[in-house]
């Protein structure tokens, strides 16, 4: 019954999933002795998250190659829902293992989310986050050419969500928020004509190369 549960909470973000909504991208830095309770720390509060009112996601993650390297990616309805979600049981148990289990700050970052392409997403899903920072005058351009892209997304075997985010008060920072069906798709899609202006873009017209040092392979964990 509790799985059944699960997933009927996950295919209502997937209707629920919209442009426009407050994006909010938190990473930890964990100390491997601490590891463990952060696991089930964030686990618990992306599971309480998901039956807030205002959500529309709340997934949590480590890194591939590096798992005390933890994410929480959310999505609410307004800012507001954010905030009053941060005074839940699950929110300040978080805060208080953040003081005495952390290698380093918290860092979060508010994004303001440009374009979006989504479908039904699998649980087991490739999720892959590139972080870019353009250099200054380029940022129009850079949107200019991830709007044209979005009409050729639906014919892009395994891809199942696109989403492009600008760091808020960051105007020169975007966040690339990709999920695929497996890895072999993804690799594919780096290859597609569709992404060439893209890809000659991150050649280009960055302020640090090489842009693959942007690249965070996510992998999922919980929910309970």
């Amino acid at each position: 019954m509790k799985i059944r549960r699960i997933w009927e909470i996950a295919f209502s973000i997937f209707l629920r999933v919209k442009k426009g909504q407050t994006v909010v991208l938190t990473q930890y830095h964990v100390k491997s002795s601490y590891q463990d309770e952060f696991l089930e720390a964030l686990d618990r509060y992306a599971f309480s998250s998901l039956q807030a009112t205002g959500n529309a996601m709340a997934e949590a993650y480590y890194e591939r190659g590096d798992s005390c390297i933890m994410w929480m990616i959310e999505r609410w309805g307004t800012t507001a829902f954010y905030r009053k979600n941060k005074r839940t049981t699950a929110a300040k148990a978080v805060h208080a293992l953040s003081k005495i289990g952390l290698a380093g700050p918290v860092e979060t970052f508010f994004l303001q989310e440009l374009e979006l392409y989504s479908k039904e997403i699998s649980r087991d899903a490739l999720t892959i986050m590139l972080f870019v920072d353009v250099k200054a005058g380029t940022e129009e351009h850079f949107k200019s050419i991830n709007r044209n892209l979005m009409p050729a997304l639906p014919m892009s075997p395994g891809l199942l969500l696109f989403q492009l985010n600008q760091v808020v008060n960051h105007k020169t920072r975007f966040v690339i928020y990709k999920k695929f069906s497996n890895w072999d798709t993804f690799q594919y899609h780096l290859k597609e004509p569709a992404l060439g202006p893209i890809m000659k873009f991150l050649q280009t017209s960055i302020k640090e190369y090489p842009f693959e040092n942007g690249y965070h392979h996510l992998i999922r964990f919980g929910q309970l």
